[in-house]
């Protein structure tokens, strides 16, 4: 609609005033009525500020509000990166921080010391089944070095080590890391066998993964670093889960069934062993004292054989003597005269001393 009375609507912008006026040439409106009329408008927000220098302290003002947007806080737990024109700039420390205004610089806040979590394997549920979590077999399922299935559920723990690096060298950090993750896991997982995996190497497998996530990110430049990974589960494959245990159970009765047969034999081969000890020693001691005798018979019986070749006679008296001696000594005893007339009998004084002393 024309901006004049005659058309009978007053749509003038510019107030009740009445249009712009035009310029002599009655064609374009006058700019300088539009600068005067501007600034009479700004002189009724800002009294007492007229002319050109209304503007001027108008632009100051908007100016200085421009110069102050760029001051910035960093907390405790973040790091500050400053980008000039989308450019890395420079790196600032918790505080009060100043970088140029919006658009020449701008700054970008991340938290370098929460620790962030990646599921891998599994998916927690939703709030109506709280701690329930979901099983992601195309994530989960891995093969084994001896050719066997494994399911295996854990979690990684990472945070920023250098935000700059982790602001540009990667596009999705959860995804990367879940991506290493996994990779990771699969080349430790393929490296051993099923048995160990499920029992006594978990601790060991979690280092491991640890390790080469940690090389590998560090030479993609992520600017993470790895602070743990947690196996949540490792089991068989859900479809052969029973039959599985049966055999760990098999397994665990063989085990102990050898238990046991290691226990019976380092009771039974000592007892053996310090038997077979006793009997050598024995045989030992008893041809020892054979040999001792034997020797001593032989040195009696050369002496013996010395003196009879010295005095035949004496010696074999004696000898014969020696020889009653024993034979007589263990029999009841007769003394009969050498004529025969009378019997001489036999006073046992030695046995007489053994009965009294036995009372």
């Amino acid at each position: 609609m024309p901006w004049d009375n005659n058309s009978g609507n007053n749509q003038n912008p510019w107030g009740s005033g009445g249009g712009p006026r035009k310029s002599p040439s009655g064609n374009e409106p006058d700019i300088e009525e539009i600068i005067r009329q501007l600034q009479q408008r700004f002189g009724r927000l800002l009294p007492g500020a007229g002319g050109g220098s209304g503007i001027i302290v108008i632009l100051a003002v908007l100016l200085g509000l421009w110069a102050l947007s760029g001051f910035y806080r960093v907390q405790a737990d973040e790091q500050g990166v400053v980008l000039r024109f989308g450019k890395f700039q420079t790196q600032t420390s918790p505080g009060l921080n100043y970088h140029l205004p919006f658009p020449i610089e701008t700054a970008v806040t991340p938290k370098v010391t929460t620790e962030n979590l990646v599921d891998i394997g599994m998916r927690a549920g939703d709030r109506r089944s709280a701690g329930v979590t979901r099983d992601v077999p195309e994530e989960s399922l891995m093969l084994t070095g001896d050719e066997n299935i494994v399911d295996v559920d854990f979690s990684v723990f990472w945070v920023i080590k250098n935000a700059p690096d982790y602001l540009f060298n990667i596009q999705n950090p959860n995804g990367t890391v879940k991506a290493v993750a996994e990779s990771t896991m699969r080349e430790i997982i393929g490296q051993n066998d099923i048995q160990p995996i499920l029992t006594e190497q978990r601790q060991t497998n979690e280092e491991q993964v640890k390790a080469l996530m940690q090389k590998t990110l560090d030479q993609y430049g992520a600017g993470i670093t790895v602070t743990r990974v947690k196996m949540q589960k490792v089991d068989p494959p859900a479809a052969v889960i029973d039959a599985f245990r049966d055999v760990q159970a098999a397994r665990a009765d063989q085990e102990r069934a050898r238990n046991e047969a290691n226990k019976y034999a380092n009771r039974v081969v000592p007892e053996a062993q310090g038997e077979a000890v006793r009997i050598r020693r024995e045989a030992e001691a008893y041809r020892a004292q054979t040999v001792a005798e034997a020797d001593g018979e032989a040195t009696r019986f050369a002496s013996i054989y010395d003196e009879y070749r010295i005095a035949r006679g004496v010696t074999r008296q004696r000898m014969f003597l020696e020889t009653l001696e024993k034979v007589l000594g263990r029999t009841n005893k007769v003394i009969i005269e050498q004529d025969g007339q009378g019997v001489v009998p036999y006073l046992p004084l030695d046995q007489l001393n053994r009965n009294r002393e036995a009372k």
